[in-house]
């Protein structure tokens, strides 16, 4: 329960339609798309300001009241559920694009503008934003800096921290900084926009974010390649890197989730092949088709059973969108699905997908396996209910396993998704005490009250 005295000042600093109290809308709010993780929220707040962040930040400084930066919910490691209580700032209501600087190539907007919304905003200027989460129809630009998003891109393009230019953000102590800029060269002091990046909302609020933008791609090149071994369309991803192609794309799916999305979207999958890639080629006309004629002749050198070439870009599109939908297909035939983002060299595609069937067989689960082929970034998924609490051990012991062959193979345990809740033994395991120790001590140097999104990518001391 509040105080009364809280809810007042909160009220009178943010307005009354920006503060929610009651349970019934509260509930929404304790979740992410994390299956199995429920926390409820105290108080919610909506600010449509920095100043309003600010004011925010400061109340419940003064209140001790924990405080939980959250933009849509759409996270997958439990970064936005308010793990001790207290108060939800959730940043929606900051959507705002600012400005787009065609003369700098440069967008500045507010942390809670939607991720596909700033794109479509700088594509009608000429100008290209390249992060595409599968998560871009509806999470913000905030989340994906503070989780440094990835995307089906991101093997040519990168992640959304190599377009941070620039930060404004309020720290624990309702201190307003901004770090970084429009200058393309800066390297003034220590980089807290780096730092700031993938920090998860431990160490400051973003209420502001400047992009870079580049030039669009010319042209592009979809295709479809199917396999009769999942082992095949490894060695393809291997085989067409090591040709010093790039695509900008280059996704896999196998089996069980190909078969999800044929039940749902209805494009005309084979649902007996055992694993798709989709690859896409862009930039100028002449390097495209150069590009896609390679691919295609790797493909059949490694004796891809079809190749199929997009007629246009509708079609293109199409097989684009229903990899994005890999997830929500899953979702469909299954009460939970908990996926993970285990990420290995390239080299090492093959032994994961070998390692994901055999412990898949191990613990009597259903797997299905998505992600980003061309950056070693996988999603094995099981198709699970969490009300099964036998299961839920079993799915649970199969990620305990494989995350000991991801990190044997020099991976990591999280490519995109960030740490969160569910995975700081996980984080533990790979950096070491040393390493959890030097992030306990940044934490403790930026938020010595331990108030900002507590529990998350580490234990705290009372935890360990």
């Amino acid at each position: 329960m509040i105080a009364k005295n809280i809810l007042d000042r909160l009220s009178q600093k943010l307005g009354k339609e920006n503060v929610v109290t009651e349970k019934e809308d509260l509930l929404v709010l304790g979740y992410d798309a994390t299956p199995g993780l429920y926390h409820a929220p105290d108080i919610v707040v909506y600010p449509t300001s920095t100043e309003a962040v600010q004011s925010a930040v400061q109340i419940a400084r003064e209140e001790r009241l924990p405080i939980t930066p959250r933009g849509s919910g759409s996270g997958l490691s439990g970064g936005s559920i308010p793990a001790t209580g207290g108060m939800v700032l959730c940043l929606n209501r900051m959507n705002k694009i600012l400005e787009i600087d065609e003369e700098n190539l440069t967008v500045t907007a507010q942390a809670g503008v939607i991720t596909l919304d700033l794109a479509n905003a700088v594509l009608k200027k000429g100008l290209f934003y390249p992060p595409d989460p599968a998560s871009q129809k509806i999470s913000t630009i905030g989340g994906n800096v503070m989780e440094d998003a990835g995307g089906l891109r991101c093997l040519k393009y990168g992640v959304t921290g190599d377009y941070v230019m620039a930060l404004k953000c309020v720290l624990p102590d309702g201190n307003v900084i901004t770090t970084g800029g429009k200058s393309v060269k800066d390297v003034a002091g220590y980089s807290f926009k780096d730092l700031l990046i993938s920090s998860e909302g431990t160490l400051a609020i973003i209420t502001e974010v400047t992009f870079r933008l580049i030039p669009p791609p010319q042209t592009k090149q979809t295709m479809l390649a199917y396999f009769d071994a999942i082992e095949t369309a490894g060695k393809a991803v291997s085989e067409i890197i090591a040709a010093k192609i790039i695509p900008s794309t280059m996704e896999i799916m196998d089996k069980t989730t190909i078969n999800c999305v044929e039940d749902y979207v209805k494009i005309g999958l084979p649902r007996e092949t055992a694993a798709l890639l989709l690859i896409e080629v862009d930039g100028h006309p002449a390097v495209v088709k150069e590009d896609i004629a390679g691919v295609e002749k790797i493909l059949k050198q490694v004796k891809a059973t079809e190749i199929h070439i997009a007629a246009n870009e509708e079609e293109a599109l199409g097989l684009a969108t229903a990899r994005r939908m890999a997830l929500s297909a899953m979702a469909r035939v299954s009460p939970s699905t908990l996926m993970e983002d285990a990420t290995v060299p390239r080299s090492y595609m093959a032994q994961t997908f070998a390692e994901i069937e055999r412990l898949a067989k191990k613990y009597d689960l259903i797997v299905g396996t998505f992600g980003h082929a061309g950056d070693g970034n996988l999603h094995p998924t099981v198709l699970c209910d969490e009300r099964d609490a036998d299961q839920m051990k079993r799915a649970h012991a199969f990620f305990d396993d494989l995350y000991t062959k991801v990190l044997e193979w020099g991976g990591t345990v999280s490519g995109e998704h960030g740490i969160g809740i569910a995975k700081r033994d996980y984080l533990a395991r790979q950096v070491g005490p040393g390493g959890v120790a030097v992030m306990k001590r940044i934490k403790k140097a930026f938020d010595p009250d331990g108030i900002l999104n507590p529990g998350k990518i580490f234990f705290d001391d009372q935890e360990s």
